[in-house]
């Protein structure tokens, strides 16, 4: 396991440290959009684990196990913070990860519920299946306001049919319809995107709710959660953001022709191979 220690922080005045950034595609890409409206100085590095999605359906243990190697890969490369852009990764591993490395590591998963308490009491969860299982969105809910109904639903079609550019096809209308419909039946007033890749559906999801349902997107308030915490470590960077560093596991060419769309620009992407990732937390449980 890991054991990372103050040593491993970026030294000051060499360069500035970047927030590190990741999930498992595309999604992440509202955090990091997001991330460039709140606090355009900071310096990124983005890393999709496009290579071993998607996560909605992986267990636990293996959740874990990846979340632990982009980590610890991202402590080596010297970032100064962590934003798990990935839902699944903040149900299932956030705790666990946080005890283990020195930087601060925000989720996704109270800064969403957070917000939603203050739209509604009838809540409506659309997530990966493994999130919906975790229950984790409805546990934070009902600790904030124990009066909220949280309901969840697991949806495995959405991320691989947005990660193969399928947002407008007339099959993601039919999968939105059948996975909406429950929510529409209970009568929500707000619907948490409980995955950072579904407000790219947003027009879609929309068109399909009540009018009268607010939604909420969770990655505007971790980007909330993590101005205050740079602000009170004294992290904020005081000069001009460095270029965003754009890395995948799989392949790179892929990742940037589908995120050009959101982005604006087609980004130059750099390939991480998944044994330079495992390898990054066997050489730290050789040190330790």
């Amino acid at each position: 396991m890991p054991n990372f220690s103050a040593l491993d922080l970026p030294l000051p005045g060499v360069q500035p440290a970047r927030i590190g950034v990741f999930d498992s595609g595309v999604g992440g890409l509202t955090v990091l959009r997001e991330l460039y409206r709140q606090l355009p100085q900071e310096s990124i590095l983005y890393f999709g684990d496009t290579a071993r999605l998607p996560y909605g359906e992986r267990s636990p243990a293996d959740i874990l196990q990846f979340v632990r190697e982009i980590v610890a890969w991202m402590m080596q490369q010297q970032v100064k913070a962590i934003l798990m852009a990935c839902n699944t990764s903040s149900a299932l591993a956030l705790e666990s990860i946080q005890s283990e490395f020195p930087v601060p590591i925000l989720g996704l998963i109270l800064p969403g519920a957070r917000a939603a308490v203050q739209q509604g009491r009838r809540i409506g969860v659309i997530s990966t299946p493994a999130t919906a299982k975790s229950h984790a969105y409805q546990q934070a809910i009902q600790e904030i306001d124990p009066s909220a109904q949280v309901w969840e639903v697991g949806c495995p079609e959405f991320v691989p049919l947005i990660e193969q550019n399928q947002i407008h096809s007339p099959q993601m209308r039919r999968v939105a319809e059948a996975y909406l419909q429950p929510l529409i039946d209970r009568q929500i007033d707000t619907l948490i995107y409980g995955c950072t890749h579904y407000p790219h559906l947003a027009p879609v999801l929309k068109s399909i709710l009540p009018k009268t349902v607010q939604c909420i997107d969770p990655a505007a308030h971790v980007v909330m959660a993590a101005v205050q915490e740079l602000e009170l470590l004294g992290l904020r960077s005081p000069q001009l953001a460095m270029p965003t560093r754009f890395c995948v596991s799989g392949s790179p060419q892929q990742f940037a022709q589908i995120s050009s769309q959101w982005l604006g620009f087609t980004p130059q992407v750099e390939a991480i191979s998944l044994h330079e990732l495992s390898a990054c937390v066997g050489a730290q449980a050789d040190l330790s």
